[in-house]
């Protein structure tokens, strides 16, 4: 069995893929992870980190119920939630007898976030109640979705959202968020908080209030993105804009954090794009609004903290030309480099100053033709191409090499990850590129675009690439990065 190492939190053991839905809270300047085991489901895992990159595992939260319990199945999706010096975890669990096809809403108290103890009183646990979701004897599917729960505290109330299933319509598009209040000992279940009519279930929802708006996200299991609906107060009607997808493909099981001024969001991330393969909880992200009022991803603010030495653009060292190509022409001057190739392909490379980084520069474009970025690049020409359509206003990463072991196709060639962007300046734009062990996030104009992380390629070269076009580069800086820790280094 081929086995991936990776220095970014991943959970795995005998499995490669063990990490499952996360929820994680700051208490004490320590962040605390805590995270399904997948397949079996048997426990919820517990990770800390000082700084919310590296982490490393602690004593287990909660385990499955004894025989009878029930939870005595599966425990699924979780959040933990601070209250009056407390901690309370509200849990899905399952019961054998049901056999899977009920889940249902459970809670465990600690003082210490380490030590957990299950609470049965007349609140929990609790299932889906009629007549807005689907309950045991209304449920096509055969089985019910009743899930994932996340607090929101509200005008001095107590609600919860809950991945769950409206009582009617096309049965795989009954998906919707849950509504259930809590008063003193009493559940009051409301009409779906927001119901699209398009998913087979929105899944992990959570809400948060930003610059004036109530923002929702669900994680869709049709295209694997987080989404996201607004609206101008929690209990309003939640709309999307033309694009609603906050997260691009691979990631998934969103949720937020409050950290000091900055609202970060975490996930985990399947390899591959395969829900079946490695995932692994990459870094997480700042949410913030732009001008309309959409949602956008800006980069942790602890990566600039993590910088142990920056490179202006001069010092980067000499381009070579790594196609020979006989119409490319380069000029490399002080603050700016301008390269271009007038048929065919190019590729433009400099020596990477380390294995992890942070590369950032302006970009421009001249004329018609292709262009874009190059990391991990060897001297056959494979690695990663970033590539930037300043027309369609989309950027693309592919995973782009030789492939030795086809001789009838001798190439690799994967979309790894894509997604749109707008230009402020025509054909002129800002990127910032992080590469830190196996993880790659690019910013254009200061807002994340690709968060992904991919195991093909540790080629030495960086560069541009350019088809037909003439571009340049300026006010370019490379910024090396520590290696990544390992959760078994010394270290800890």
């Amino acid at each position: 069995m081929e086995r991936i190492t990776d220095n970014l939190y991943s959970g795995s053991g005998f499995s490669e893929w063990e990490i499952g839905d996360v929820t994680m809270i700051l208490h004490n300047g320590v962040y605390h992870l805590f995270h399904l085991i997948i397949p079996n489901h048997d426990y919820i895992a517990h990770a800390v980190s000082k700084d919310g990159i590296t982490w490393r595992r602690v004593k287990n939260a909660l385990f499955v119920g004894d025989p009878g319990d029930w939870d005595d199945d599966m425990l699924w999706t979780m959040q933990v939630y601070e209250i009056n010096n407390r901690f309370e975890m509200y849990y899905t669990g399952l019961q054998r007898k049901d056999r899977g096809v009920v889940s249902k809403i459970g809670l465990a108290v600690s003082d210490n976030l380490f030590d957990w103890e299950k609470v049965n009183d007349e609140v929990f646990p609790f299932g889906p109640r009629a007549p807005y979701y689907e309950t045991y004897e209304n449920n096509p599917r055969l089985w019910m979705s009743f899930r994932d729960p996340f607090r929101y505290d509200y005008e001095d109330k107590t609600f919860f959202l809950v991945c769950t299933r409206a009582a009617a319509g096309p049965v795989s598009r009954r998906g919707c968020v849950g509504l259930v209040q809590l008063m003193e000992k009493e559940l009051i279940f409301h009409p779906p908080l927001h119901f699209p009519r398009m998913y087979d279930d929105v899944e992990c929802p959570c809400v948060f209030e930003l610059n004036g708006r109530h923002y929702l996200l669900g994680s869709i299991r049709e295209d694997i993105k987080v989404r996201y609906w607004f609206a101008p107060d929690f209990m309003g009607e939640y709309h999307c804009f033309h694009n609603n997808v906050l997260l691009p493909q691979g990631n998934y099981a969103a949720r937020i954090q409050k950290d000091g001024d900055y609202l970060l969001i975490y996930n985990f991330f399947y390899a591959n794009g395969n829900v079946n393969a490695l995932r692994i909880f990459p870094p997480p992200k700042q949410l913030e609004t732009d001008e309309r009022g959409r949602l956008v991803l800006k980069s942790y603010y602890r990566w600039d903290q993590m910088v142990i030495h920056t490179l202006v653009q001069n010092e980067m060292g000499s381009i070579i030309t790594l196609f020979e190509n006989p119409t490319a022409a380069f000029e490399q001057a002080l603050d700016k480099w301008t390269c271009g190739s007038r048929s065919g392909y190019e590729v433009f490379v400099i020596q990477k100053s380390a294995p992890s980084f942070i590369w950032e520069g302006i970009l421009a474009v001249e004329g018609m033709g292709k262009l874009g970025l190059v990391t991990d690049i060897d001297e056959e020409g494979s690695g990663y191409y970033y590539s930037f359509d300043v027309i369609n206003s989309v950027v693309h990463l592919q995973s782009w090499g030789f492939n030795a072991a086809n001789t009838r196709s001798n190439f690799i060639y994967n979309v790894l990850q894509d997604n749109i962007f707008h230009l402020k300046e025509e054909k002129e734009f800002h990127f910032r590129l992080i590469r830190y062990g196996n993880y790659i996030e690019l910013a254009i104009d200061g807002i994340v675009k690709l968060s992904l992380i991919d195991y093909s390629y540790s080629g030495n070269g960086i560069g541009l690439y350019s088809a037909s076009s003439t571009i340049s580069l300026r006010s370019s800086t490379l910024k090396n990065l520590p290696v990544p820790e390992s959760e078994y280094s010394n270290n800890h």
